[in-house]
């Protein structure tokens, strides 16, 4: 059995309470309907900036009424710190995903960003310490890297960062940092690599890839690409990304807190084979895409290729990833299809 499937039998014996910031986003839902599924309490925090109470809409439809009971839902933002507060008061562990994402989102507007990310951030590590929560666990950021040139990924080794998001992003881990050795409180921030799955928002103008090119190939749209499309990414599978903050808020281990980690698959995917992998997928799924896709100029602040190291994850969390692109994908597309109206 692996570490995964016996933390999760644990918590299913002894229920928890667990707080997560930005519910009701992408990686916040899917985090909401795994913990309501193991039947634990959640509380969960959103103001609805990019997330959808039609993601909240869902996870219930996916999960007992019982187990819907267990969620306490608070409309709010975590730039105020009275909400951080009361968000934070009688729980466990807490989940922190609620964020501004998207590096061209920040290059046009670098202060609502650093407002959120920053000023949230720290609003939320004071509420959390303060309310002296078991564990804090933050979504960090693979745009940390930056310029540094080596791949794979290693968590000690980064480069200057290349725009106002991977900034906001680095801030977290050092303020983070500066916490647990300033008061004991120590974290784990999770870099997260181009997470991909159900309830990725495909509209605006800010869309993460996948879903971005996967509803344009399903009404039939043109395709863009930024570059030659040989820029490459480690995609890792909602799945994953679950797995590893769950075994992150659970760890007993002392020496694996106060850490980043990458969170990841460690392989390497070009755009070029992702737009297949995706053509190929829908075509399994009744949907038959005929276009080539258009290529334009790479994007400012883009890193050109991407791969993690997870080796410290894997020896420090028992993290195993379920999902590798290919199987990421199959599990994702019959998802898009089914709500295709989204896009």
């Amino acid at each position: 059995m692996s570490q995964y499937q016996t933390i999760c039998e644990q918590l299913q014996q002894s229920p928890k309470t667990w707080l997560i910031t930005g519910v009701a986003g992408f990686i916040g839902s899917n985090l909401l309907e795994t913990l309501l599924k193991l039947n634990q309490k959640v509380v969960g925090l959103d103001n609805f900036a990019t997330g959808h109470q039609y993601n909240l809409d869902e996870v219930q439809s996916l999960v007992t009424a019982e187990q819907w009971q267990n969620f306490k839902f608070i409309e709010g933002d975590i730039r105020d710190f009275a909400t951080c507060q009361q968000v934070c008061a009688g729980v466990d562990y807490v989940l922190h995903e609620a964020a501004l994402g998207s590096v061209p989102r920040s290059i046009a507007d670098p202060i609502t960003t650093n407002s959120a990310n920053i000023t949230g951030f720290l609003n939320m590590l004071v509420a959390a310490r303060d309310a002296e929560v078991k564990s804090f666990t933050y979504a960090a950021s693979s745009s940390t890297y930056g310029d540094h040139p080596g791949l794979p990924k290693v968590e000690d080794r980064i480069g200057k960062p290349l725009s106002p998001y991977a900034v906001t992003k680095y801030v977290n881990e050092l303020y983070a940092d500066v916490f647990a050795k300033t008061y004991g409180f120590k974290t784990i921030g999770l870099r997260y690599f181009n997470v991909f799955g159900k309830r990725q928002d495909p509209n605006g103008a800010y869309a993460a890839v996948i879903p971005k090119w996967t509803a344009a190939m399903i009404q039939g749209e043109e395709v863009f690409i930024n570059g030659d499309g040989e820029t490459s990414r480690d995609f890792c599978f909602i799945e994953n990304t679950v797995q590893a903050n769950i075994l992150a808020a659970t760890t007993q281990n002392n020496e694996a807190k106060n850490q980043v980690y990458n969170v990841a698959v460690g392989d390497r995917t070009t755009l070029n084979d992702l737009f297949n992998a995706i053509k190929a997928a829908l075509n399994d799924n009744g949907v038959n895409y005929d276009k080539s896709p258009t290529y334009r100029d790479f994007r400012a602040g883009d890193v050109r290729h991407s791969q993690a190291d997870v080796s410290k994850i894997s020896h420090l969390l028992g993290y195993a990833a379920q999902f590798r692109i290919a199987e990421g994908i199959a599990q994702a597309m019959p998802w898009y299809v089914a709500h295709k109206h989204l896009g």
